[in-house]
C-alpha cells in the first residue's frame, strides 16, 4: 500500500507539471481540457496564472515526495484540495459545460484527500 499511495502522489504531482506547462506553451488546448471556453482576444493570462499555479504545485509536490517529507506533502495535498474544489465548481459554472469535463477535477479533489490524510495519519510527527 506505501507504495501505491507513493506512485499516485508522484502521478498526481507529474501530472500537475505536465498541466501547468501546458497552460503555459498550448494555452487553448489546455483550457479546453480544463472544460471551460472563453473569449480571449489573445490575451491569455488567465492560462498563464492557472499555468504557473499547477506547475508550482506539480514541482512543490515531486520535491517533498523525493525529499521523503511525506507529512509535510499530507498538509499540502489537503491544503490543496481546494484548487480542485474551485476549478470544478467553476467548470460546472458555465452553462455548456461537459460533464466530462468534471471528472478530472473530481478525482483530484478524491486523490488530494485521501493521500493527504493518508501521509499526515501514517507519518509521525518530527
Amino acid at each position: 500500500m506505501k507504495q501505491l499511495f507513493y506512485y499516485l502522489t508522484l502521478l498526481t504531482g507529474l501530472l500537475l507539471v505536465f498541466i501547468g506547462a501546458r497552460f503555459l506553451l498550448l494555452p487553448m488546448p489546455a483550457e479546453t481540457a480544463f472544460g471551460i471556453h472563453t473569449a480571449t482576444g489573445g490575451d491569455y493570462s488567465f492560462h498563464y496564472i492557472k499555468g504557473i499555479r499547477d506547475l508550482f504545485t506539480g514541482v512543490i509536490i515531486v520535491i517533498l515526495l523525493l525529499a521523503r517529507e511525506f507529512r509535510a506533502a499530507g498538509f499540502l495535498l489537503l491544503a490543496g484540495s481546494i484548487i480542485p474544489m474551485v476549478d470544478f465548481s467553476i467548470v460546472m459554472s458555465h452553462a455548456d459545460y461537459e460533464t466530462a469535463r468534471l471528472y478530472p477535477h473530481a478525482i483530484a479533489v478524491v486523490l488530494c484527500l485521501i493521500l493527504g490524510f493518508h501521509y499526515i495519519r501514517t507519518t509521525a510527527k518530527s
